[in-house]
């Protein structure tokens, strides 16, 4: 049986996908408690004690606030960590499937979506941590997935802990009476991260590349909380009480770093529309029928 490291073992997308893959893989789950990112002699002694033929890389510090506030304990999590890894994988002749994000389009001024051999162009820290990450991959690895990932979305449920997304923010706003402000300047994908999970084996089996993990969206971030409360039964009188348009965020500049997702439709992985995706996520959850 095959053997697959997950790390961030603990997190939503690894928890979802040590799920889908525990019956025909052998998964290791690696957490904080085996290697601390932050800590370059315990993840490369992690790594060079153990074989595998696969590393899922989903460990990181994400929070763009943390990226900024705190640049050098970020750096070692997301960068340093991530090239001993590759280095491990390349030693180990195992496979590197490693998550990247939308956010590596976020200084882009022209619209999305964008494709997989696009120039990336980010002004954040996680942006461009990622990027550097990317860079290092591709001239250092002949075997390698380079996900970049949507906003990805769902809901908790025993073992497994969602990452904040817009279904839960709409339902925080619609179910405890609370007016939330959601972004007009702002159109990204928002993907189900269970059709990630769902479809993770056949991923596995991609040519070695990078790949836009993406729903198709065509709504900026407001309109898609609405349809959110929609589709949970509210009407237009509440949901206009309690989703409000934010205009101020990000008027100097509308950010479009939606993701072109055809190279994987082409290879036969499709992760539909916004609209599925809600639905899908909806129904799964009791709330639709």
């Amino acid at each position: 049986m095959k053997k697959i490291i997950i790390t961030g073992g603990n997190g939503f997308i690894a928890s979802l996908v040590k799920e889908k893959l525990q019956t025909s893989f052998e998964v290791i789950s690696m957490t904080r408690n085996d290697a601390d990112l932050s800590d370059a002699e315990a993840v490369k002694s992690y790594f060079d004690s153990r074989e595998f033929d696969y590393v899922f890389h989903t460990g990181a510090m994400a929070q763009t606030a943390d990226c900024e506030n705190y640049p050098e304990l970020t750096y070692k999590v997301n960068v340093e960590s991530t090239k001993i890894i590759a280095d491990a994988c390349m030693k180990k002749h195992a496979r590197l499937i490693f998550i990247s994000t939308e956010q590596c389009f976020n200084g882009k001024t022209e619209k999305g979506p964008f494709k997989e051999d696009d120039d990336v162009c980010s002004v954040t820290r996680y942006g461009l941590h990622k990027v550097e990450c990317e860079q290092y991959i591709t001239s250092h690895l002949d075997d390698y997935l380079i996900l970049r990932f949507s906003w990805m979305f769902g809901l908790s449920r025993p073992k497994v802990k969602a990452s904040p997304n817009i279904i839960q923010n709409v339902m925080k706003a619609m179910f405890y009476h609370t007016p939330t402000q959601f972004t007009v300047n702002e159109i990204r994908g928002m993907t189900y991260a269970q059709k990630l999970a769902d479809q993770f084996e056949k991923i596995l089996q991609l040519e070695s590349g990078i790949y836009h993990v993406s729903d198709i969206n065509t709504h900026n971030t407001y309109e898609s909380a609405k349809i959110v409360a929609h589709m949970l039964g509210y009407k237009d009188d509440e949901i206009n009480t309690y989703i409000l348009p934010n205009h101020e965020r990000y008027k100097e500049r509308f950010r479009d770093y939606r993701l072109d997702n055809q190279k994987l439709e082409q290879a036969g992985i499709s992760f539909g529309t916004f609209e599925e995706n809600v639905e899908a996520c909806l129904k799964d959850f009791g709330w639709m029928k």
